[in-house]
């Protein structure tokens, strides 16, 4: 199968898709994403297989730092079915104090992609800390985009993540 024919390339764009699977291989090698979407998992947060969420980076940081950074083992809270790790006791504490406040926006899946209604895999590297709420992107393509518009694709992405949280990223795409 083209990709051109691809039900995800239909969805999103041949071109944009075409652009993702030809440089997914240099991503798998350069990024820091795990790749760990599962793409039949109907979890509204964006786990690995071990249910750790944002691929291990601690959620407080991006607003404490404003950057990525890799939360350890030994510092963990589970939320929502969700494990989370912190580069400190302090920023652990701080999340057990308040999690809605620190945890992301659409369970770390695409902010963008939730706008669309479709559950896509966040990228920790590219975010957006806005009225005090993280939200994750899967390529600074979907963040641009988001950016035209901040107010309404946050609306969309909102009224759509109670339509989708529930499906998987499979059924939402229609294969």
């Amino acid at each position: 199968m083209s990709y051109k024919s691809h039900p995800i390339s239909r969805a999103v764009g041949g071109a944009v898709f075409g652009a993702i699977v030809s440089l997914a291989p240099l991503a798998i090698v350069g990024s820091s994403s795990a790749w760990a979407y599962d793409i039949t998992s109907k979890a509204p947060v964006n786990v690995t297989s071990a249910r750790i969420a944002l691929q291990s980076h601690d959620p407080v940081a991006y607003h404490t730092v404003g950057k990525p950074v890799l939360g350890i083992e030994k510092f963990s809270a589970e939320h929502d079915g969700a494990i989370y790790r912190f580069s400190s006791e302090a920023n652990l504490k701080t999340f057990q104090a308040n999690p809605a406040k620190y945890a992301p926006l659409h369970g770390g899946f695409c902010q963008q992609g939730a706008a669309g209604g479709r559950k896509l895999d966040g990228d920790p590297a590219i975010f957006r800390v806005a009225d005090g709420k993280l939200a994750l992107f899967s390529y600074k393509a979907a963040l641009d985009g988001f950016l035209k518009d901040p107010a309404g694709n946050a609306a969309k992405a909102n009224d759509n993540w109670a339509k989708i949280q529930d499906k998987t990223p499979r059924e939402l795409f229609g294969f």
